[in-house]
Parts: C-alpha cells; sequence; structure tokens
C-alpha cells in the first residue's frame, strides 16, 4: 500500500428508526473519539430523503497503515465500546455499511494541516 494521504468515504445505512440515535452517538461519543484516535474529521452528511436516510462522512489518514492503527485504537477504547453498548441497548444502529478509500489528486483544493482541514484559496 502507499504511504500517501488516505481518504475514506464511509456511509451508513441506518436500522429502521435508529438515524436519530445514530446521529446524537456521532454528536456525543465518535467524533470527538476519532480525533483522540488520530483519525482526522473531513465532514459529516446526512441524505435529504426520508425514504433513504443514510450518514455519509469522510475521514483522513496519513496513511493506509495509520489508518488500522487508528481504528484499532478506537475500537479497543473502553469509552467508545461503553457508548456503543449504551447507544445499543434497544437494538443495532445500523443494518449496513460501506467504506470507499480514495486517493487525493495534486489538483484537490483541499488543504490538511495539523489536523485542521479548510479549502485552498
Amino acid at each position: 500500500m502507499s504511504s500517501r494521504r488516505v481518504f475514506e468515504m464511509r456511509t451508513y445505512f441506518p436500522s429502521r428508526g435508529r438515524m436519530a440515535a445514530l446521529e446524537e452517538r456521532f454528536r456525543r461519543h465518535t467524533v470527538r473519539l476519532f480525533a483522540r484516535h488520530g483519525i482526522i474529521s473531513i465532514g459529516y452528511w446526512t441524505t435529504s430523503s426520508n425514504d433513504d436516510l443514510r450518514l455519509i462522512y469522510m475521514l483522513a489518514y496519513p496513511d493506509h497503515g495509520s489508518r488500522e492503527m487508528s481504528w484499532a485504537s478506537f475500537r479497543a477504547d473502553p469509552e467508545w465500546q461503553t457508548a456503543a453498548a449504551a447507544s445499543e441497548a434497544e437494538g443495532p444502529l445500523i443494518a449496513r455499511r460501506e467504506s470507499v478509500y480514495l486517493n487525493e489528486t495534486d489538483y484537490s483544493p483541499l488543504i490538511i494541516a495539523n489536523g485542521q482541514v479548510t479549502a485552498a484559496a
């Protein structure tokens, strides 16, 4: 695998009636814990159709190896394990998930410095 910075676009298809709980878990726990484990959040979006609810988000890592290490430490974090278990006490939040890895192009206006994301002028 390349040592170039890598981006990951993740799509979560929530279990029926669980979108609000999924978003609440991201608000209260996930985003903050991602940062703790070196996972850079680029952005989070939801679909605008109530018939096809999805949470789509993009993350960045220095390289594929860093991605693997960050996710391993995130999954092992006791705070994450507690938050995940509590949020799924009434059933799973996610029915299906997809993940796509993206390579940055040399013409992309996105700039990531010190974990902060901006767009080039």
